[in-house]
């Protein structure tokens, strides 16, 4: 890790947040870490063990398609702990179904987190950032289905092509400020947001518990699901001085599936 030491971290309260929390609070960072309301007891839940690591940490309630939930997220954090130098716009919701029966409605509810919210969580912490005048770095969550379309996937998918979209618009903008921007892109990881994908596409093709999954294994050269730390370790190579000289990427971490 370089001496960037204040991070925070969007969808932390389970999953690849969770563990991206816990790598970078081991590797000397202070901590903010953000989800939804309802969400909370988990964050605090993580709160208490980053702080038992000897770190700083704080938990704050976001809701990332909300433009005064984001700013009040990074304005506490830069109050609490002293400025912000990592930001992980982590928080992301999914989704499977075909076009032709999928519903305007899932298609802004998916959106608005993934791409609205990823929007206004690069805005409020560069804005931070530069006001600092000492640089940071931005990571954002694409996906494989970021890299490559797939049937059933269009409205996740895309998504998370926007995400890189915006990943590679800002990382233009902002280089001037000393700001490097980037994304990680996942295969199959083993979360609850998994499980819970693995359950409507069971559903939509009538197929048992676990299809999704052993599908997505199958497709992997390495086999097997992602686990979320190994998620947080590409995720730390990007927040770290080992990619000093990298911006505006989308590294894919999927086992072997899709190849640059």
């Amino acid at each position: 890790m370089s001496n960037l030491r204040i991070a925070c971290v969007t969808g932390a309260a389970q999953g690849i947040g969770r563990a991206i929390a816990l790598r970078l609070a081991a590797e000397g960072c202070d901590i903010s870490v953000g989800d939804l309301p309802n969400q909370m007891h988990l964050v605090q839940e993580l709160v208490t063990e980053i702080q038992g690591q000897g770190r700083k940490a704080i938990a704050i309630a976001v809701d990332v398609t909300n433009e005064s939930d984001v700013e009040n997220l990074i304005d506490l954090t830069v109050k609490s702990l002293g400025g912000l130098d990592i930001m992980v716009a982590n928080a992301g919701v999914g989704t499977l179904g075909n076009i032709l029966d999928t519903s305007i409605q899932e298609l802004e509810r998916v959106h608005a987190v993934n791409v609205k919210g990823t929007f206004l969580t690069y805005k409020t912490a560069a804005k931070a950032m530069i006001a600092q005048g000492r640089g940071g770095v931005i990571i954002g969550a694409s996906s494989l289905a970021g890299k490559k379309g797939a049937g059933m996937c269009s409205v996740y998918g895309s998504s998370k092509f926007a995400v890189r979209a915006i990943t590679q618009a800002a990382a233009v903008e902002w280089g001037k400020h000393g700001i490097r921007v980037n994304a990680y892109a996942p295969g199959a990881t083993d979360t609850p947001l998994l499980t819970e994908m693995d359950e409507v596409f069971s559903k939509l093709i009538e197929a048992p518990a676990n299809t999704y999954k052993e599908i997505m294994k199958g497709q992997a050269a390495l086999g097997g699901l992602g686990t979320p730390e190994s998620i947080a370790g590409v995720v730390s190579f990007l927040a770290s001085k080992d990619s000093a000289f990298m911006t505006g990427q989308t590294l894919c971490a999927d086992g072997g599936i899709w190849f640059d």
